[in-house]
């Protein structure tokens, strides 16, 4: 390892890796006790941010230094081995060893960092009765279910005291109800690990819910991050928007109107000159089978694309002069015999729209 550092975040990293024509560059730090989550469609750079953190994957360029020491730095020569980094990994498979009981598994990790055996089977117990698993120590992978797995995975990361633990995707591989109580499990657990924490996910809800930050990356590159309400508030791409659940829209500003797309123009309650991004929630979107009558708002025609189900409402996707979903009851669906191809009126109002410059 490197030399020790003192002081700044528990991990302190810039990722440059090259892969082909992908280039991942991210900086990213995390202190001691926060959990940060990243973000990012398909091909972002996320699973190779976590292979490069876990030592699977050597830096190009940059940096990765954790309790102020490198573990990893090119222009220095250094390079720390998985095996030797003081990092615990979940993986979105759990990854177990079939071969091995719970209890055995939970032990390898202290046994990997040299602890004598019955002290790894000792600090292995210790930890599946904390993940609430007492009782199931000499079970085998095959006999678990998927959230006792997860649990076992977990355990089994943090029986290894480790500063950094990685969390890749890891309720992914869980149904809808084991989801949402291992979700509250997971969220006690990392409230309780006093080191730094990287959750690698999709899922803006498990994101939402376990990270005091998110970091979002496209094409391998950062393009927003903040916590949860700086993120939900004002998004600053489509895939932040359709993340949060928002339409959004770039153009320009010219007091309380935006001229977006091919120059729509959409009335904002927000005053605002220049590049400017406008949001508004499916939700404030209102159907008409006519032009409405009434308080000044936003008033387009559009036709009906498309019609899913979204939670208990019905998300309408509209084309016309700017692309937008709304979401509205199966009962005003039913009441405005809505089907694809079918032309309406549009109508937001300008006081449930939110304007916001476009540099950050």
């Amino acid at each position: 390892m490197g030399p020790v550092r003192g002081g700044g975040p528990l991990l302190d990293a810039h990722l440059v890796v090259d892969r082909g024509t992908f280039r991942l560059d991210l900086p990213i730090a995390i202190d001691k006790g926060e959990v940060v989550a990243l973000l990012g469609p398909n091909g972002a750079g996320k699973t190779t941010a976590l292979r490069a953190l876990a030592g699977l994957q050597p830096l190009t360029a940059g940096h990765i230094a954790l309790e102020g020491r490198d573990l990893d730095r090119p222009d220095r020569r250094v390079w720390t081995p998985a095996e030797r980094r003081p990092i615990g990994v979940v993986f979105q498979d759990y990854l177990l060893f079939p071969h091995l009981s719970a209890l055995d598994n939970v032990a390898f990790g202290p046994r990997r960092h040299g602890v004598r055996r019955e002290a790894a089977r000792a600090r292995a117990a210790t930890w599946l009765e904390r993940v609430g698993l007492a009782d199931y120590t000499s079970r085998k992978p095959r006999h678990l279910s998927g959230g006792e797995a997860q649990r076992v995975a977990l355990a089994r990361a943090l029986a290894v005291d480790p500063a950094l633990l990685l969390l890749d995707e890891p309720l992914a591989a869980l149904d809808a109800r084991t989801r949402l109580d291992t979700r509250a499990e997971l969220h006690r657990h990392l409230a309780e690990h006093p080191g730094a924490t990287l959750l690698v996910t999709h899922d803006p809800l498990d994101a939402l819910v376990l990270a005091d930050r998110l970091v979002i990356v496209e094409h391998g590159q950062v393009v927003q991050e903040g916590d949860a309400a700086t993120i939900t508030a004002q998004p600053r791409t489509d895939y932040v928007a359709r993340l949060v659940g928002l339409n959004l829209y770039r153009g320009t500003a010219d007091g309380h109107t935006v001229r977006v797309g091919d120059g729509f123009a959409l009335a904002t309650a927000d005053r605002l000159d220049g590049d400017a991004f406008v949001a508004f929630a499916p939700s404030a979107v209102a159907l008409h089978p006519r032009r409405p009558d009434g308080s000044p708002r936003n008033v387009w025609p559009a036709t009906i694309t498309g019609i899913q189900r979204h939670g208990d409402n019905l998300r309408i996707q509209l084309d016309g002069p700017i692309d937008v979903a709304a979401d509205i009851t199966p009962a005003a669906a039913a009441h405005l015999q809505l089907t694809p191809g079918q032309p309406v009126w549009a109508a937001v109002k300008a006081a449930e729209t939110r304007a916001y410059p476009a540099a950050p």
